[in-house]
């Protein structure tokens, strides 16, 4: 184990990810305040000195892209990271609309300066989920660039408008009529062909092509999500795959990425219960398309603190205690062992008790404390779920713009630079 206080503390870390070219950091919640900034420091870390080319997130495409376009400094991107933050408004609104990823930006725009725009470092959405705001996206730049095109997203947006956005109604509808696959299907076809010759910035086709890749997927997955299987789960982590092989295609034969997801994504399903269930996961199917030389896991967990969360879905933002691990997780043996915050190198010497399945705590953006034991512990044998294993004893709960509007009223200990 090392101990972990620094940012110099991650040199065995990054020594153990040697070359491999893509590196997937999870966390435990969507809501702890050092899940995030300690994997800023590690992708900060290996931006610098090991020529990484973006970072992917387990967000929505056309917020992430503006970010994306702000840290490159393209033309009418905005000039403050607060402000495009703030327009992020599908809930939970807390898991990029907070000052941790904004300190990040601010870090990936400063460290861009200079650079050409082919060499800048980028920041993108892996998500499948903004069907309707990657039509509008769509429709705002195709009605200049090419109304032709714009027409064929005309087609689509008119077939689901009667669903006013919500996605529940028009899965319900596909259970009695073919819905709007065709129409989206035929979209992506046209894109697909016009994207390598539209005007603009280098990333304009390809960010076109991707909302109308997005545009199909998401509804597949909406069509599946009330079913009683895993399928709907399934489409959108191979959709989250199929980005991230677009990115690593996109950014070149020597590419590089980052990847920052929930532990229940990136973490190797194979070893816990997800695969009994029919469930695959980006980690895994990362892991089989590139090979494990390839692909570096590292999963985050803590013993205690405070997150923020929901009550339920679109519920307001709460910060909520997180109670003691539950006796016998891996959680819980890390703090009896220490309450220092450390790593383990699932290449070095593997202690025994991992090598038998052992609780390891999931919290979602919809959590209740009194409850967690009934649900949130997940069966792992850690060395195969994960290269690497990051505990942090105690956490803090994110920092949401919503809750500290003002920058001065965010805790003097808040390290955006590590």
């Amino acid at each position: 184990m090392f101990l972990l206080n620094n940012s110099k503390d991650l040199d065995q870390l990054l020594e153990d990810i040697g070359d491999r070219p893509i590196v997937m950091l999870g966390e435990a919640s969507h809501g702890t305040h050092e899940f995030y900034t300690w994997r800023a420091a590690i992708s900060r870390r290996l931006i610098e000195e090991k020529g990484f080319n973006f970072i992917a997130v387990e967000g929505d495409w056309p917020d992430c892209y503006k970010i994306n376009r702000f840290i490159k400094g393209y033309k009418d991107a905005g000039d403050s990271i607060e402000d495009i933050l703030k327009t992020f408004d599908r809930w939970p609104t807390w898991m990029w609309g907070n000052w941790e990823v904004a300190g990040l930006a601010e870090w990936m725009r400063e460290h861009n300066e200079g650079h050409a725009i082919d060499k800048k470092v980028g920041f993108y959405g892996l998500d499948v989920y903004s069907l309707w705001d990657s039509m509008k996206a769509m429709m705002h730049y195709l009605e200049t660039e090419d109304p032709n095109a714009a027409n064929s997203v005309k087609k689509a947006i008119q077939c689901f408008e009667p669903f006013n956005e919500n996605e529940q109604q028009y899965a319900r509808y596909t259970l009695r009529e073919s819905g709007c696959r065709d129409e989206v299907l035929a979209l992506l076809k046209e894109i697909r062909l016009k994207a390598h010759f539209m005007d603009g910035d280098r990333e304009a086709g390809f960010n076109t092509e991707q909302n109308a890749l997005i545009a199909v997927n998401a509804e597949k997955y909406y069509r599946t999500m009330i079913g009683f299987d895993n399928e709907s789960w399934n489409i959108r982590d191979r959709h989250m795959m199929e980005t991230l092989n677009r990115l690593m295609k996109f950014h070149g034969n020597s590419a590089k990425g980052i990847v920052w997801e929930h532990n229940t994504h990136i973490g190797d399903a194979r070893a816990t219960g997800m695969s009994k269930a029919g469930m695959v996961n980006i980690g895994e199917l990362a892991r089989e398309e590139y090979g494990e030389n390839k692909v570096y896991l590292a999963g985050f967990a803590t013993y205690q603190g405070t997150v923020i969360a929901g009550a339920e879905w679109g519920a307001p933002m709460e910060i909520m205690e997180v109670p003691e691990a539950q006796r016998g997780s891996v959680e819980y043996h890390l703090h009896q062992q220490s309450d220092e915050d450390r790593y383990i190198l699932f290449n070095n010497e593997i202690p025994e008790e991992y090598f038998e399945k052992i609780g390891h705590r999931a919290i979602g953006v919809v959590y209740d404390p009194a409850i967690e034991k009934y649900g949130n512990y997940v069966p792992s044998l850690l060395p195969q779920r994960y290269d690497a294993f990051i505990f942090i004893d105690e956490t803090k709960a994110l920092h949401p713009l919503a809750l500290h509007a003002d920058r001065r009223k965010v805790p003097e200990t808040f390290p955006f630079d590590f």
